[in-house]
């Protein structure tokens, strides 16, 4: 009986113990690593978040961007650092597509890459140049199937070439994919009529769009967004199999406590709630989409069964070997 009773106490003062751990957490400060470079949408949102976690947590959050490999190179600082103060803040896509892009990682997309909290999802947008003569997707469907091989089309990577390449090849349409290392000169060959059409983020083509050097034809997403309202979503015009969806969010290691990770995921639902967030978001392009953990880990799984459908039917070649 004696020894019954000294068991239940120790397993008390263990489980004590690792509690308050975790209600003192963090007890320095977190460094969130981002695999995209500065400037980039995912890095506004992060800074953000970040800068209200360091007055919540009253510890420093420091924004690491470690770009490079399409995001492989950041993934990888990540997951070898083993740092229980350290998160990863990326796009779905590390967690989801990279698991088929790349035959060999320095690291397992789905094992190493525990889903904390998502923040918010980045609007993307389908847009043609001026010079195409394309000025919806109706036009661009029937311009492709009246001139074979005429026009062709590039897109950020990560879900987009496989969801555009499906659509093309489901629709028996001809269009030549580009594929850029450096987005950049595409918008400047779509500006200038070498590149027809270009699925991107809507912030990135907003500006483009309003200097009347590309044509916005609809966003990627089932609802419309706030930073430009009058812009239909694929859903509405019917081709809701060009639907994109993917969220940003955090990432823990396989190290963290599971109270850690329940309480980051709690504060930063808490923070992406705020009206003032959630409207700095709106204004570039960008929607919030918060829940559990569960939930964001239920969208990778998700996201990951439909990826595989759509790589078979693409034709897209996965792109790193």
């Amino acid at each position: 009986m004696y020894r019954m009773i000294s068991s239940v106490l120790l397993a008390a003062t263990v489980c004590c113990a690792f509690c308050g751990s975790a209600v003192a957490w963090p007890d320095r400060a977190v460094r969130i690593i981002l695999p995209v470079p500065a400037g980039s949408a995912a890095d506004f949102t992060a800074r953000l978040i970040a800068e209200r976690l360091s007055v919540r947590w009253a510890q420093p959050v420091v924004v690491d961007n470690r770009p490079g490999a399409d995001g492989v190179i950041g993934v990888s600082s990540f997951v070898s650092g083993h740092d229980d103060h350290t998160l990863l803040f990326a796009i779905s896509a590390v967690a989801t597509v990279h698991a088929v892009q790349n035959e060999k990682l320095p690291y397992d997309p789905i094992e190493d890459l525990v889903p904390i909290a998502a923040v918010s999802e980045i609007v993307l947008a389908i847009a043609a140049s001026d010079q195409s003569g394309i000025r919806s997707l109706e036009d661009m469907v029937r311009s492709a199937r009246g001139a074979p091989g005429r026009l062709n089309w590039a897109s950020s990577p990560g879900l987009p070439p496989f969801v555009f390449g499906a659509f093309t090849k489901g629709l028996g349409l001809e269009m030549e994919p580009v594929f850029y290392r450096d987005l950049s000169p595409a918008l400047q060959d779509l500006g200038e009529g070498r590149l027809d059409v270009f699925v991107h983020a809507l912030s990135v083509l907003m500006p483009q769009a309003q200097a009347g050097r590309l044509r916005l034809l609809a966003v990627a997403s089932r609802q419309r967004a706030a930073a430009m309202s009058n812009l239909p979503t694929v859903t509405e015009l019917g081709f809701s199999e060009l639907v994109m969806e993917g969220l940003c969010g955090f990432f823990g290691s396989r190290e963290m406590p599971v109270a850690v990770r329940e309480k980051v995921a709690a504060d930063v639902m808490a923070i992406a709630n705020e009206p003032a967030v959630r409207d700095r978001l709106a204004a570039i392009g960008q929607t919030v989409h918060t829940g559990t953990s569960a939930d964001f880990a239920e969208f990778l799984a998700t996201n990951r069964e439909r990826l595989m459908v759509l790589v078979r039917a693409s034709g897209i070649p996965t792109l790193h070997k």
